[in-house]
């Protein structure tokens, strides 16, 4: 029996379903090659170094330098850096390890009437044009402005796909409705969110144990890794954030001012790779970081 629609009778241009799913293959291997230069590809984990808060709260301790300030976590092993893309520009190294490069794409400052209010600055086109291997967007979940920056997620979900490129998704439980950020239902509920509408690669905040960060994994369906916050009081007490998040079925970490600000920045990733990619402990963690060689 002939086909209602032979191959004779498809308008002229129209992709074959072979010629779409050989695309489809290629738009995977792409996005593959692209996520094995942000993660570890044996451990499939990774340790992301943001940059991005010379916006958000201007030249703080650790960010007067970009280009040393890149060099130093690229020598501890770290797997890539988020940069905003005037920085990416102005501070290119063309020396050093190679590190992977994560371009932000939403800001806001603690200037302005509302810092939960993070806008698109950047688009994935510049991305790409900047040689960036992924893209971020910082969502704040509960905020008064949250449909435009869901809105905003979408949308660069669906261009990411057409391009290839991962999508990092940083999900924060914040507005007037949030008790308490680093609630397991709020965080997770952040999470999902994240996932629900596009992201390959979901940050959000470490909920303070094993078990109810492993819940917040186990309700999102793609990678998750623990935001390093605020810098913790000891080197102690943020290696065992990270410990425990890894323990909890975690991605890794995605860590600024407990990196950049530290003593010894270099010294600091190639601990953190030790703990995401090694499973090193975290009594012989701070043992290498206090050990100066």
């Amino acid at each position: 029996m002939m086909s209602l629609s032979s191959e004779k009778d498809k308008a002229p241009g129209l992709p074959s379903e072979s010629s779409e799913a050989l695309g489809d293959t290629m738009s995977q291997v792409g996005k593959n090659i692209r996520m094995d230069r942000i993660m570890n590809r044996q451990t499939k984990r990774t340790v992301i170094i943001p940059m991005d808060h010379g916006v958000t709260a201007g030249p703080m301790q650790g960010l007067h330098k970009m280009s040393e300030t890149v060099d130093a976590v690229a020598r501890g092993g770290a797997n890539a850096v988020v940069l905003h893309k005037g920085i990416i520009q102005a501070g290119y190294r063309g020396y050093g390890r190679d590190i992977g490069l994560i371009m932000h794409m939403s800001a806001s400052t603690n200037l302005g009437p509302d810092p939960g209010n993070k806008v698109s600055v950047a688009d994935v086109d510049e991305a790409i044009k900047l040689g960036a291997d992924a893209v971020s967007v910082h969502i704040n979940v509960g905020s008064k402005s949250e449909p435009d920056q869901l809105a905003f997620l979408g949308r660069s979900a669906k261009i990411c796909r057409e391009w290839s490129i991962p999508l990092l998704a940083m999900m924060y439980p914040r507005g007037e409705k949030i008790k308490n950020e680093f609630d397991v239902e709020v965080v997770s509920h952040a999470a999902r969110v994240g996932a629900e509408l596009g992201a390959d690669v979901v940050k959000t905040n470490y909920t303070g144990s094993v078990e109810s960060f492993g819940d917040v994994i186990r309700g999102c369906p793609v990678p998750v890794v623990m935001a390093g916050g605020p810098k913790t009081k000891t080197q102690e007490e943020f290696f065992r954030m990270v410990y425990d998040s890894i323990r909890a079925g975690g991605y890794g970490v995605s860590a600024g001012r407990n990196v950049f600000q530290a003593d010894d920045p270099t010294k600091m990733v190639q601990v953190l790779c030790g703990i995401v990619h090694e499973q090193l402990s975290v009594k012989d963690a701070v043992d290498k970081y206090m050990k100066r060689t």
